[in-house]
């Protein structure tokens, strides 16, 4: 399935029944979905705790860019990958 490329002004979000909660007995966060626990690497992490469905994709890599400061075009590709594999898997949608 082809995802079509998010909008700048998307607001990407958990999908419903979709949840980021902490685990304590992993003593790490992970991703709630029907019938499967995802677990997200540091930088999944800090990308869906920004994905609340109100925050437009622009903010949400100006703000990672700014936090980090790196490059804004590389931290653009990394978010939009992944976001499009999180809304193909029915994760997150936009």
């Amino acid at each position: 399935m082809t995802i079509p490329p998010l909008s700048s002004e998307a607001r990407p979000g958990l999908a419903p029944g979709v949840r980021l909660a902490f685990d304590k007995a992993r003593d790490q966060w992970v991703v709630l979905a029907p019938e499967r626990v995802l677990v997200p690497d540091e930088t999944a992490l800090e990308i869906l705790q920004r994905c609340n469905g109100t925050r437009q994709l622009d903010d949400i890599i100006n703000e990672l860019a700014s936090a980090y400061s790196a490059d804004r075009s590389e931290i653009e590709h990394d978010v939009r990958d992944l976001l499009a594999s999180l809304i193909e898997k029915r994760i997150v949608i936009a």
